[in-house]
C-alpha cells in the first residue's frame, strides 16, 4: 500500500548558466503577494506533470561515462523520449524517439497494465531504456515498447526492432547480461534469452502453461509490498540466470467484474490470486538455468509452504548473485520478526545460512545488501548489510563467513540507500537523514573503519536544502544530483564525487513558471508539534491569504496519509505543487498535513508505534494536530474536514468516526475498511495474524466505529481496484445501512486504485469540492 495522491518527478531542463545550489531559481518563482483577480480552475489540480516538474527522469551514465541520458518530454507532457547530454561538448541530443509513438494506455497487455499499477507509473511514450554494453565499440540504446524491443545506435537515425511483442504474448521485463551479449526476458510466463551475436531468441524454461505458475516474474505481493519488481537475475559471468517460480494454484481466485462494460463474459471479468490476511500465500521456488538452456537446478528453498502455520521461510524477499557464482537469497518469516540470508551452491542447490536478523517490532526490507568482490583487501568475499538493530538503519561490514566485523555508520538517523561502493579507495557512498528527516542527502564514509577508534562522522557531498536524488558514474568520479526543495523546483547538477563541488549544471527549471503567478502558489509552512507522549511531529500549513479572506480561524481540511513506509511532510517541491491543497487555499480554506507516529524516515521506534495500533495512535496524533490548530486560533472544532487515499482514506474515515466533535466531514478514497480484507504481507506485518489478534482487527476496522459517526462521509472507489478491492467500500456501506447512518458514494466503474483517465480525475475533484462546500 502506498501514498498515491501525487506523482513525483525529479529532473530538470538544460541551461548553460551556473547557479549556487542553495539559491532559488528566480526571485519571482514563488510570489510573495496575491492577485485577487486570478482564477484557480479545478482542472489545474489534475495536471500532470505538475508545475515545475516538466523534467527528465531515469538518468543514466553511458558505459563510458561520456554521455548522461534521460527520459524527457520537451512538450511538457507525459509522453517521453530518450535524450543524452554530451558532457565534453556540453550539448543535448535526442537519441531515441519511438517510431510508433511508443506506449499509451490503449496498447498495453493486461499484465503490463497491472505492472504499471504496481510501479505507480503514469509515463507514456518511452518509459524504460538501457545502454547496451555489447559491442563495446558502439553506443546503443535499448528501449522496450509495446510493439517490441528497439535498438538505437546513437550515430544512426533509424532504430532497429529486434524482438516483436504482441498484446496476447508480450515481452516482459527484459534485462541484458552483464557482458552485454544476451538479453533475457519473460514471455508467456517462461524465461527466454536472445543472443545478440546470432540474433535468434531461445526459450529456456518449459512446461508451466496454464497451471497457475510463472517463471521469472515477481508475484503480486513482491511487487506491491516488498518493492521487488524483478523475478530473475543474471549471474556475474553471464552464464546463468536465477529465477523465481511462483505457484499460485492453491490460492482461491478473487474475481473482479467490470460492471461498467457494455458486454459480459471473459472480457468483463478478471481473476486474481489475492492472499487475504490469515490465508495462504503463493509458494515460491528458486531455480538456476544455464543461459544456453538445459536442466533447471532447484535451490533448497520453498517459500510459503502451505503445511506450516508460521513458516520460518514464508517470503522470498530478495535474491542476488555474489562473487564466484554464489547465489544469495533473503527470506523472511511470516511474522516479519526474522530474516535470513542464505547462500546456495548452484550446482547442487545446497544452502548455508550466512546471516540471521531478528527484530521484536518488525523487519524492514531494504536494498543495501552489497557483496564485496574486488579482491584487493582482506574483506574480499564479505558484504555490507544494513540493520535497524539500534533503532535506526545503519551499515555494517561482514566477512565472507557472515561474521559482523563492526558498524560503518551510527547515530540517531538512518541510512536509506547505498549509492555506490569504491572498494579500491575504501569508501562507501549512501543517502540518508543525518541532516534531518525532512531532507535527503548524499554522504561518504570509510568502508573499512578502524574500530579501535570512534567512528568518524560521514562527509556530506550534496549542497543546498531539500531532497537530493543521486546517480553515480561507473568510475566513481562524478555524480548527478537531482535537488529540489519547498522553494526550488527540481534541478539536475553534475558534481564531483570527491568534494561535491559543481562541475556543470545539466538542467534547470525555466526562469518563470506561469502557473505560480496565475494561481498564487505559495510553499507551505513547516511546523513542529508534540504528540501526547512528547514525540516530535512535523506538520505543513497551507494558509489562505488573510488580505483576501480575513484573519483566522478558517474552515480547515486535513490532508492525511499516516500509514507506514510513507512520509508526506518534507522539504520538497512536491509539497509546494500539491495542487489540491493549493486549490483549497485559494478558496479560503486552511489545509494541514501531519506525519503521525508510524510514518517513515524517523527510525524503527517511531515507526513501531503502529504495531497492533492501526486506527489508534495514528488517529490520536491527527487529533493532536487538529487541537494544535484550534489552540493556535487557526481552526475551529466542528469545522474541520479530512481527505486521504488508500491508508489515508482509511485514516480519514476513522478520524471522523472516533472524534465526531472535532471532525465534521471526510473524503475517504479507496479505503481499507476491514483489515481481514487486505493482503497478508502488509497487514500481518503490522497487525499480526487475524486468528491471534482478533481484537486488534476488530478495533482497527472502520465498521467497529460507525455507530459513533456524526459527520458526513464521501466514499470514493474504483470498482476494478485489484489492490484495495471495492469490497471494502461495499462492506462499509452495509455497516452504514445497519446503523441507519447517511453516506455519499462516488464510484468509478472502469478505474483501479487511483483514477487515471483525465475526465474521471476532473470529475472526482469537482465532486470532492462540492462535498466540502456543502458540508464544511
Amino acid at each position: 500500500m502506498h501514498q498515491d495522491l501525487n506523482p513525483k518527478t525529479k529532473k530538470q531542463r538544460h541551461v548553460e548558466q551556473s547557479l549556487p545550489s542553495d539559491m532559488p531559481v528566480t526571485d519571482n518563482t514563488v510570489p510573495q503577494t496575491a492577485d485577487d483577480c486570478s482564477i484557480f480552475p479545478v482542472e489545474e489540480i489534475v495536471q500532470s506533470p505538475l508545475p515545475g516538474c516538466v523534467v527528465p527522469s531515469s538518468i543514466k551514465f553511458s558505459p563510458d561515462d561520456a554521455l548522461i541520458s534521460y527520459l524527457f518530454s520537451p512538450e511538457g507532457t507525459l509522453n517521453r523520449k530518450v535524450y543524452a547530454f554530451d558532457v565534453a561538448a556540453r550539448k543535448e541530443e535526442l537519441v531515441f524517439s519511438p517510431p510508433d509513438g511508443g506506449l499509451d494506455e490503449s496498447n498495453l497487455s493486461e499484465e503490463e497494465k497491472l505492472r504499471r499499477e504496481r510501479l505507480r507509473e503514469r509515463g507514456l511514450g518511452v518509459t524504460r531504456y538501457d545502454w547496451l554494453k555489447y559491442p563495446a565499440t558502439k553506443r546503443v540504446i535499448m528501449a522496450p515498447l509495446p510493439s517490441g524491443i528497439y535498438f538505437q545506435e546513437i550515430s544512426h537515425s533509424t532504430p532497429e526492432l529486434k524482438l516483436q511483442s504482441t498484446s496476447y504474448s508480450p515481452i516482459i521485463d527484459p534485462h541484458q547480461s552483464p557482458d552485454g551479449s544476451m538479453l533475457a526476458y519473460v514471455r508467456d510466463n517462461e524465461l527466454h534469452v536472445l543472443n545478440f551475436s546470432c540474433g535468434e531468441p531461445k526459450q529456456l524454461t518449459f512446461g508451466i502453461k496454464g497451471n497457475g505458475k510463472t517463471r521469472g516474474l515477481a508475484e503480486y505481493i513482491a511487487q506491491e509490498e516488498m518493492d521487488r519488481k524483478n523475478g530473475f537475475c543474471w549471474s556475474p559471468d553471464s552464464k546463468y540466470i536465477a529465477f523465481a517460480e511462483v505457484d499460485a494454484s492453491k490460492l482461491p481466485l478473487y474475481r473482479i467484474m467490470h460492471q461498467g462494460k457494455n458486454t459480459v463474459g471473459l472480457d468483463a471479468q478478471e481473476d486474481h490470486a489475492y492472499p487475504f490476511a490469515g490465508t495462504l500465500n503463493v509458494e515460491v521456488k528458486l531455480g538456476v538455468v544455464s543461459a544456453c538452456g538445459g536442466e533447471i537446478t532447484w535451490m533448497d528453498l520453498v517459500c510459503g509452504k502451505h503445511d506450516q502455520a508460521n513458516n520460518d521461510e514464508e517470503y522470498l524477499a530478495r535474491f542476488a548473485w555474489m562473487p564466484g557464482n554464489v547465489l544469495a537469497a533473503q527470506v523472511l518469516n511470516r511474522s516479519h520478526s526474522k530474516l535470513k540470508i542464505l547462500k546456495f551452491d548452484i550446482t547442487t542447490g545446497r544452502r548455508d545460512v550466512v546471516l540471521t536478523e531478528e527484530q521484536n517490532i518488525w523487519i524492514n526490507l531494504h536494498d543495501c545488501f552489497t557483496p564485496l568482490d574486488k579482491g584487493v583487501n582482506k574483506y574480499s568475499g564479505g558484504f555490507i548489510w544494513a540493520s535497524d538493530r539500534t533503532g535506526f538503519r545503519h551499515l555494517y561490514l561482514y566477512d565472507k563467513n557472515g561474521a559482523c566485523l563492526g558498524p560503518i555508520t551510527e547515530g540517531d538517523w538512518m541510512v536509506e540507500q547505498i549509492a555506490g561502493v569504491n572498494e579500491n579507495a575504501g569508501l562507501v557512498y549512501f543517502t540518508g537523514t543525518m541532516d534531518g528527516p525532512l531532507e535527503a542527502n548524499l554522504y561518504c564514509t570509510k568502508l573499512f573503519p578502524d574500530w579501535s577508534q570512534p567512528l568518524q562522522a560521514p562527509r556530506r557531498l550534496t549542497l543546498g536544502n531539500g531532497r537530493h536524488t543521486v546517480v553515480l558514474d561507473h568510475q566513481m568520479q562524478r555524480f548527478v544530483d537531482v535537488q529540489d526543495s519547498l522553494n526550488c523546483p527540481p534541478r539536475v547538477l553534475l558534481c564531483s564525487l570527491c568534494d561535491g563541488s559543481l562541475i556543470i549544471p545539466l538542467y534547470e527549471p525555466p526562469p518563470t513558471i506561469p502557473q505560480f503567478k496565475r494561481l498564487q502558489l505559495l510553499p507551505p509552512e513547516i511546523v513542529q508539534i508534540q504528540a501526547n507522549d512528547g514525540t516530535l511531529l512535523y506538520g505543513a500549513l497551507y494558509k489562505p491569504d488573510a488580505k483576501k479572506f480575513g484573519p483566522p480561524p478558517y474552515k480547515t481540511i486535513i490532508s492525511v496519509y499516516g500509514g507506514p513506509s510513507v512520509q508526506i511532510v518534507c522539504d520538497s517541491w512536491v509539497n509546494t505543487v500539491d495542487m489540491r491543497p493549493q486549490y483549497l487555499r485559494s478558496k479560503g480554506i486552511l489545509v494541514w498535513k501531519l506525519d503521525n507516529r508510524g510514518t517513515a524516515r524517523r527510525g524503527l521506534k517511531f515507526e513501531g508505534c503502529l504495531k497492533h495500533n492501526f486506527g489508534r495512535v495514528d488517529v490520536e496524533d491527527q487529533l493532536t494536530g487538529a487541537k494544535w490548530l484550534i489552540n493556535q486560533g487557526l481552526a475551529e472544532a466542528g469545522r474541520i474536514g479530512l481527505y486521504g487515499w488508500s491508508y489515508g482514506g482509511y485514516l480519514s474515515a476513522m478520524a471522523l468516526a472516533r472524534f465526531p466533535d472535532i471532525f465534521r466531514c471526510a473524503v475517504s478514497g479507496a479505503p481499507v475498511t476491514a483489515w481481514d480484507g487486505y493482503d497478508t504481507f502488509y497487514t500481518e506485518k503490522y497487525m499480526g495474524l487475524p486468528s491471534e489478534n482478533p481484537e486488534v482487527y476488530e478495533y482497527g476496522s472502520i465498521m467497529h466505529h460507525v455507530d459513533k459517526m456524526k459527520g458526513k462521509l464521501l466514499l470514493v472507489h474504483g470498482m476494478i481496484d485489484e489492490n484495495v478491492h471495492f469490497r471494502h467500500t461495499a462492506r462499509l456501506v452495509n455497516a452504514f445501512i445497519a446503523a441507519d447512518k447517511p453516506y455519499e458514494l462516488l464510484v468509478f466503474p472502469d478505474e483501479r486504485h487511483m483514477p487515471r483517465r483525465l475526465r474521471d480525475r476532473i470529475y472526482m475533484e469537482q465532486r470532492m469540492w462540492d462535498f466540502f462546500e456543502r458540508n464544511l
